[in-house]
């Protein structure tokens, strides 16, 4: 008994350890054609040794598509970035530079995917003036002017502040919308799907945005115990063998 409380301790001390950000695989948009009247985008999210194809469709058509050159709309005016946070869900690395679709109209689009993925994360530019309803539930993690994590209030987007707030539509849908200014910032689907639709509720040029998965529905369920977390058991496991073998000298 006397081995096995020093364990138990470190399993509790784990167990209360706060829960890291999430390092978030990005999508690299390639591609941008128009498919016999529908306008559509492709693009990889790279996970490990996963590589999940991405579709994104719209009818109505966008602004303009950034697949890797242009403007870096994703900067932010201080450290604290709005697409960043803290917390179980958290985001810690920021969208990479121009890898971006900018909306301009009000209707339907949709994200297909190859295979199953699972907390998808979607960060968002300038979204004044406009709102999205999703057929999915989600959290948000961040925008400009918020303190969602409660580790300070993130600094300005690239075109300012502004806030959000979630609304339940009471449909099976739900609605991210502007409450003023210029709002940039994250939210967060934790469930899997293989597709995602949600409408643009204005026309408003531009509003931007662009997808990250923490993996596939595969790659979740294998969530690694921290770095710090292994040492610590093994330290605890190994004083525990010392002492066994001490004790089998006496």
């Amino acid at each position: 008994m006397r081995f096995i409380t020093p364990l138990l301790c470190a399993g509790l001390a784990l167990s209360a350890l706060p829960a890291a950000a999430v390092e978030v695989q990005w999508i690299d948009w390639i591609t941008a054609y128009d498919d016999e009247g529908v306008y559509t985008v492709e693009g990889v999210i790279t996970s490990g040794s996963e590589t999940i194809d991405v579709t994104y469709t719209n009818a109505a058509g966008v602004g303009f598509v950034q697949t890797g050159t242009g403007t870096d709309y994703f900067t932010a005016s201080g450290p604290d970035s709005p697409y960043t946070s803290v917390g179980p869900n958290g985001v810690d690395n920021r969208p990479p530079a121009a890898e971006m679709i900018a909306l301009r109209y009000a209707g339907v689009q949709t994200l297909t995917f190859s295979q199953t993925v699972e907390n998808l994360y979607y960060s968002f530019v300038s979204m004044n003036g406009n709102g999205y309803r999703f057929d999915q539930d989600f959290e948000i993690l961040s925008y400009t002017g918020g303190n969602v994590d409660g580790q300070g209030t993130d600094d300005a987007g690239y075109w300012g502040s502004g806030g959000v707030v979630k609304v339940d539509n009471g449909d099976g849908t739900y609605s991210l919308n502007a409450t003023g200014g210029e709002p940039h910032g994250t939210i967060f689907f934790d469930d899997t799907f293989d597709s995602l639709t949600w409408a643009s509720l204005t026309n408003e040029y531009w509003n931007g945005f662009t997808i990250g998965v923490q993996g596939t529905d595969e790659q979740v369920g294998e969530v690694p115990l921290p770095a710090g977390g292994v040492l610590l058991l093994s330290g605890l496991a190994g004083a525990v063998f010392v002492a066994r073998r001490k004790r089998a000298k006496t």
